[in-house]
């Protein structure tokens, strides 16, 4: 009885084993099939769901760990303080944190105002892309900029898609628009599902902020 166990346990590892060579080969073979190996590329985080800014601040991480210079420009956040900007100070000069904006749209209550700072934030993220020296680009919310049309989206867009061949640009915020996506190379829309606020539970720190 345990020796045809034992020898079904052993036709099952070698289907296993089978199937994923194959799955290898198949894996392989798409890989090697994309001509391009390297690309600065345009990523947009957008969708109603929860992570869009996180998602970008841990690619950041991840590009730091590789010893890129990384740049960030929050378009609409506050100069509040928050776990991310604390940790990625602590990278020194790898870092280019620049927070631009003045809060959300119902805090500031002034357009002329939320206007002249996404302008303000759009001339600095436009320095950072014309540093040689910069990665990875986090543009933190524009998209909430673009919606309520504080800044020119044709400009802005055609700016972006002629960005240096070996930099990458991530543009967080809900509501992107089409045509920051149809010039994008990669689109992540956040789903909500499920979210603690809808119960009552507050912004807490070290998850919300």
């Amino acid at each position: 009885m345990e020796s045809s166990m034992d020898d079904a346990r052993g036709d099952e590892a070698e289907r296993h084993k089978a199937k994923m060579a194959k799955r290898k080969a198949v894996q392989d073979a798409e890989v090697a099939a994309k001509p391009i190996e390297s690309k600065g590329l345009l990523i947009v985080h957008t969708g109603p769901g929860k992570g869009k800014s996180t998602a970008a601040f841990g690619l950041a991480l991840r590009a730091l760990g590789r010893g890129w210079r990384v740049g960030i420009v929050q378009f609409i956040k506050g100069a509040w303080s928050t776990g991310e900007r604390l940790g990625f100070e602590r990278f020194g000069d790898l870092i280019a944190w620049h927070t631009m904006g003045e809060g959300f749209t119902w805090e500031t209550q002034d357009r002329t105002r939320d206007v002249a700072a996404a302008a303000a934030a759009w001339a600095k993220a436009q320095a950072l892309m014309a540093d040689p020296a910069i990665r990875l680009i986090v543009l933190d919310e524009l998209n909430i900029a673009l919606r309520y049309d504080y800044l020119p989206l044709d400009e802005i867009v055609a700016a972006l898609a002629a960005r240096r061949a070996d930099l990458h640009i991530v543009v967080t915020g809900r509501n992107a628009k089409p045509e920051l996506i149809a010039a994008a190379d990669l689109v992540t829309e956040m789903t909500l599902v499920k979210h603690h606020f809808a119960a009552g539970v507050r912004a807490q720190e070290g998850i919300e902020f």
